[in-house]
């Protein structure tokens, strides 16, 4: 029985995917979006998540256990500067994955992976596309004024 085995070793030994999740850290942090498959990406969430809660305290002690896992000046003062404060009040989930289908040389899935609060497309604050409804019927706009239209559709949908 797996209880209480969550990594996914990804085909490699551990020094090599501790080297992997690392950089693919840094790179997360720098540029706050990357591309990848998706086994990789949801193992960087477990893996980064721990980290970037860890840069909501500054402190002595929380530099140096995060730079004991990247190995990055930059990318540490980054996550503390700049990421911690965007992230203050959020309790959790601090990453994304969106997928974005299959890569075309082996198939594999891909995806991309970014910090939630990094991206002004789907923030909380940005305002929703409102759809319109057509109806089978095309009638000249001109004729008919717009609230007319918006009963006559109504009435058609139900």
């Amino acid at each position: 029985m797996r209880h209480n085995k969550k990594v996914n070793h990804l085909g490699r030994k551990k020094a090599h995917l501790d080297a992997m999740l690392a950089n693919m850290t840094i790179s997360l942090i720098m540029h706050k979006r990357i591309f990848t498959t998706v086994a990789k990406a949801k193992a960087l969430r477990i893996f980064a998540e721990p980290i970037i809660n860890r840069a909501k305290e500054d402190t002595t002690n929380s530099r140096r256990v995060v730079f004991s896992y990247l190995q990055n000046k930059v990318a540490v003062n980054e996550l503390f500067q700049v990421i911690a404060t965007k992230i203050a009040d959020r309790q959790g989930g601090y990453t994304r994955i969106i997928k974005t289908g299959t890569r075309l040389g082996d198939n594999a899935k891909t995806c991309f992976i970014e910090l939630v609060d990094f991206n002004d497309n789907m923030a909380k604050t940005a305002k929703k596309a409102t759809r319109t409804r057509r109806s089978r019927k095309a009638a000249p706009k001109a004729e008919v004024p717009a609230q007319e239209t918006k009963a006559t559709e109504e009435k058609s949908a139900e």
